[in-house]
């Protein structure tokens, strides 16, 4: 494989953080990724390989694209500019879809034209003012091979060709070289930086390993570190180590190895060698003991709070001259775990007056007479990670140890003790950590979500897990995509999360299946008056890729719309149904706002599809073999309201209570063939991830399971906001719990109130059924007219209008802050809860699960009831 380096232009832009293989060949260089490598200040002469003897595209990790518009959009976002990638989430979801569309056009889909005259574009001719963006790229790779466009569109065609920094890509492409703006000339600089250089690495003889803590599940920032070494191992055809540091007894657990075993099998990294830091117990103390015979160690009895104070004010520790005797006897006596040995702790001279902190003389031992896990009581004392890491490291032949740039005030520790001990030094390589916004990362904070019920477990698709992601849909491929392009970028960023969808959208987009379903709510039904036989149809499951198969469908004389879409018909409107065709409609028939039924005809000869609406439908034709199914859709929303906490501010106030949407809809008969762990796209809706599949009526229960599917963003800004959420700036609970009760005077006052809070909520029960019966009936206009008389009465006793879902409270007995937050912390809570048990007994109503689910949900009810003083009553 042919290693690429994207090299600086000039001296100003030396970096050493963007890396591709881009192959194309004489006369054909990819226009838009050209000018894309040019806009990030580097050169495309030295960027791009020409030969006949290869394969066109970019190449990253053995995968090849292309596409030039995609080209241009990885390289893009890879150099990570905002003035070109987008400064807000309005302009990078406008950039992502006309992108999208130039893709289109690139794949055949769609022409130019089409694309060219449907984007609105300022008066400045780019798509955003005064500013070129990757989008104004793509675009005008389009038009700069049309002469038609180039005059339509001569705003943007000509603010591109005028722009000095793409003449190095117009010359390698050989095309309008004497129209653009040449730059002042100034002294050539070398050409420097590249993405990732390994020093010293060689073809087979890189060694690299990922060694997380056994203490908890793996999350994202995990796979990141996991998939780079992995990413270096493949590259340079080397090794991968997985070692499991076990320094500390108190949190190694055998249980969370095997957790760690499977979130690696999940992202598909299979080391060559599993290890622990425990294999080399007796080689470190031996190693440490080497250190206290040559004066370089000591070992201090200095209490923890002395110790911090003296590191921080650069004082030396009244231990540091002891006599090599002393230090050895003492020494002993850590090893015997003894009284005095927990006092001690073993510490190398290095500097105790330097401006590096981790210099300042770190410890390397410490006395914890606790059982391990692996060695059992064979040790009372264990190395600290930072002794351990360099000494194993270099014992197992890891020639380049990646790290986070947290450590890099470590670097010089870490050589320090590879010097101290004669040991061979591996290359330190440094990436950035992964920080994603509107979530937290922290296993202390993670666990405690888990602990509080407020998720379903470590595999909650709110949460950053590996198994959190890969359940809400997130495939290895994209993950790895995405984290190929961050390269080995040292900048410290908070990612946004429709980033890494996005790049998991271009995997699934292509292989998922499509199927229908549509919202349950007021389905219309259509009546076709043109004679039909009912029909069993094959159409594709995928419109672009055969390979994917087929799904049958079926024609009938009765289909079904959802209500959205049949509130935009009109008579006389002629309809595209999706693998039908074209329909006449002749009447629409509705109720108050709601469309009740429609009537139309067949038009199949009509066969101008390009300004008909489309809706997507499903065929009732009383047959059990084509009946639709029950599908619940569960819609999540990020788990941390705030996209980014601040330092000072108490990330429990940011927490989304309401995080989760379930919706119900009704599925075309294919969906039954839908398995767990399936990717598909519900057509106009979005793709899903099968979480359980369909099941027939039970013959114990004589109840059907439905097909439970999740939402997979797609980085686009509207899955954040299709959940309705408060304020990023606003705490939730604790500051706002007060606003969700009502507050009453005294206890006759509160007992009337809520006497009528219950029967409000009641005769609104009694307005549902009766409305649902007919809504202009005579019962309906009773029942409507007694909720209002009780609500009526409600604010006159209670001094506010009724509001649902926020009961009343009594001032004398929970009045509090804390008392009105509980409350409203345990009805979240309940809530979630409640959800969780619908979708146990969906699966199996007898399970340990649905009994366990269940059990906690009566416990929750009974502290509502303990902490508000009455029944807990659904909203």
């Amino acid at each position: 494989m042919f290693m690429l380096m994207i090299f600086a232009e000039d001296s100003d832009c030396l970096m050493t953080e963007h890396y591709f293989t881009i192959n194309a060949k004489p006369g054909e260089v990819p226009y838009a990724s050209a000018l894309a490598i040019a806009a990030g200040g580097y050169s495309p002469e030295l960027s791009i390989r020409l030969s006949d003897d290869i394969k066109p595209g970019l190449t990253i990790n053995g995968y090849v694209i292309s596409n030039d518009i995609t080209i241009a959009r990885i390289i893009s976002q890879s150099i990570g500019v905002e003035d070109f990638t987008g400064r807000t989430c309005f302009e990078r979801s406008k950039i992502d879809e006309v992108l999208t569309l130039c893709e289109r056009v690139i794949d055949g889909f769609l022409s130019s034209e089409e694309v060219m005259f449907g984007v609105q574009l300022s008066e400045f001719g780019t798509i955003f003012k005064r500013r070129i963006t990757i989008a104004d790229i793509a675009l005008w790779s389009l038009i700069a091979r049309n002469p038609s466009l180039q005059k339509s569109f001569c705003g943007l065609f000509n603010v591109v060709l005028e722009d000095c920094r793409f003449l190095k890509a117009h010359m390698m492409v050989g095309k309008f070289v004497d129209k653009t703006i040449k730059p002042q000339i100034r002294e050539k600089q070398k050409d420097e930086g590249k993405f990732v250089d390994l020093p010293g690495a060689e073809k087979g003889k890189v060694v690299v390993r990922f060694p997380p803590e056994a203490s908890g599940y793996l999350h994202i920032g995990h796979a990141k570190a996991a998939l780079l070494n992995q990413y270096y191992q493949q590259e340079f055809e080397g090794e991968l180590i997985m070692r499991f540091d076990d320094t500390n007894p108190a949190k190694e657990n055998s249980h969370f190895e095997k957790v760690i075993q499977e979130d690696l099998a999940l992202l598909n990294v299979i080391p060559h060698r599993w290890t622990h830091t425990s294999d080399y117990f007796d080689v470190m103390l031996e190693m440490c003991e080497k250190l206290l015979r040559e004066g370089k160690a000591y070992v201090d009895d200095t209490d923890m709070e002395t110790m911090r104070k003296e590191r921080e004010d650069r004082i030396a520790s009244k231990n540091r001259c002891l006599s090599t005797d002393m230090n050895l006897s003492l020494w002993e006596e850590m090893k015997k775990g003894s009284e005095r040995g927990k006092q001690c702790c073993v510490r190398i001279k290095i500097d105790f007056e330097s401006n590096n902190g981790a210099l300042r003389d770190p410890t390397i031992y410490r006395c914890k007479p606790e059982e391990h896990v692996r060695t059992g009581i064979k040790y009372k004392v264990y190395p600290t990670y930072d002794f351990a890491c360099p000494i194993v490291d270099s014992l197992e032949g890891v020639t380049h140890a990646l790290r986070t740039t947290e450590y890099h005030d470590r670097d010089d520790q870490y050589y320090f003790i590879c010097d101290a001990l004669g040991l061979r030094k591996p290359y330190i390589w440094s990436y950035s950590r992964l920080n994603m916004t509107n979530t937290v990362m922290s296993k202390r904070k993670l666990t405690w979500f888990v602990n509080e019920g407020l998720v379903e477990g470590w595999d909650d698709p709110r949460l950053p897990t590996v198994r959190g992601v890969i359940r809400r849909g997130m495939t290895v491929e994209g993950l790895r995509q995405f984290i190929i392009a961050q390269g080995g970028s040292r900048s410290v960023v908070m990612m946004e999360w429709d980033k890494i969808w996005s790049f998991n959208k271009k995997v699934i987009d292509p292989i998922a299946p499509r199927y229908t379903a549509l919202e349950s709510i007021a389905i219309v039904p259509v009546y076709i008056s043109t004679p039909i036989v009912v029909e069993e149809v094959q159409v594709p499951l995928h419109p672009k890729n055969a390979d994917i198969g087929n799904k049958r469908i079926w024609h009938s004389s009765k289909l079904l719309l959802e209500q959205a879409d049949a509130l935009e018909i009109k008579s006389g409107d002629t309809v595209t149904f999706v693998n039908w065709g074209n329909i006449k409609i002749i009447s629409v028939e509705r109720s108050q706002d709601v469309v009740t039924q429609i009537h139309a005809v067949l038009d199949l000869a009509d066969q101008d599809f390009r300004k008909t609406m489309k809706v997507t439908w499903i065929a009732e034709t009383g047959s059990s073999v084509a009946s639709c199914i029950p599908v619940i859709a569960a819609q999540y929303d990020h788990i941390i309201s705030k996209a980014v906490v601040g330092k000072d501010e108490d990330w429990q106030n940011f927490i989304n209570y309401k995080s989760v949407q379930f919706i119900r809809m009704l599925g075309e008969p294919a969906l039954r063939n839908v398995r767990k762990g399936d990717i598909i796209q519900i057509q106009r809706k979005g793709f899903y991830i099968c979480d359980h599949e369909y099941q027939e009526k039970s013959m114990y229960s004589g109840v059907e399971s439905p097909l439970l599917l999740i939402y997979i963003p797609d980085g686009h800004v509207k899955d954040n906001t299709k959940l309705k959420q408060k304020s990023d700036s606003e705490p939730k609970a604790e500051h706002q719990s007060t606003a969700n009760c009502t507050s009453l005077p005294t206890q006759d006052a509160l007992t009337d109130v809520c006497k009528l809070y219950e029967e409000i909520y009641a005769q609104g029960e009694v307005v549902r059924l009766e409305k649902a019966k007919n809504a202009k009936s005579e019962e309906s206009m009773a029942a409507i007219a007694k909720l209002l008389e009780l609500k009526k009465q409600y604010k006159e006793k209670a001094g506010i209008e009724y509001k649902a879902g926020q009961p009343p409270i009594n001032n004398s007995s929970l009045s509090s802050q804390d008392v009105s937050s509980e409350i409203t912390v345990l009805n979240e809570k309940i809530k979630a809860q409640g959800e969780l048990v619908r979708i146990e007994k969906a699966k199996n109503p007898k399970s340990e699960a649905s009994i366990t689910a269940i059990a906690k949900l009566l416990e929750l009810k009974k502290q509502y009831k303990e902490v508000s003083g009455r029944e807990y009553k659904p909203v």
